[in-house]
């Protein structure tokens, strides 16, 4: 029953997500049976074309109720096509109200989406492509319950 939740609230987040028309890409890794492992770094590599223009990047989450934290500190990476890394930086993104339990985001059921903000008006110096690199920074590994990461970019209008 769970899985057919899980497909279900996956292809729906895929069709609403697709509906975003400022968005350059969108990327989407699902979470082997919701446990994610330090080692699997998912990457979304997306191509820039317009480089006077701003753009923002979001993080994608989708975690159960069952989540055991409050929060997940996430690294994240960003090179261009060369490989080169352009940034590094350590994330903490609240997924649930740490007082209360209380999840954010949008829910069905016991899974909830997350579009938390990751960079705001960022501007790529040059056209290509560039690769975001994720790693769960969480002390517990496997981490359990966190069923897809994901990385919007839009330009900004």
């Amino acid at each position: 029953m769970k899985k057919l939740q899980v497909g279900l609230l996956a292809g729906l987040w895929l069709l609403l997500a697709g509906c975003d028309e400022n968005a350059v890409y969108k990327g989407i890794d699902d979470i082997k049976d919701g446990t994610w492992y330090i080692n699997n770094t998912p990457e979304f590599t997306f191509e820039i074309a317009d480089t006077t223009a701003t753009y923002s990047i979001y993080y994608n989450i989708r975690n159960s109720v069952s989540y055991p934290y409050y929060n997940l500190y996430i690294r994240r990476y960003l090179l261009d096509e060369t490989g080169k890394m352009l940034e590094s930086k350590q994330d903490e993104l609240t997924l649930l109200d740490p007082k209360t339990g209380k999840p954010y985001g949008d829910g069905l059921g016991d899974l909830f989406d997350h579009r938390i903000s990751m960079m705001k008006k960022y501007r790529f110096s040059r056209s290509g492509k560039y690769t975001i690199r994720l790693r769960q920074y969480m002390r517990q590994n496997p981490l359990p319950e966190i069923y897809s990461v994901g990385v919007t970019v839009e330009k900004d209008l």
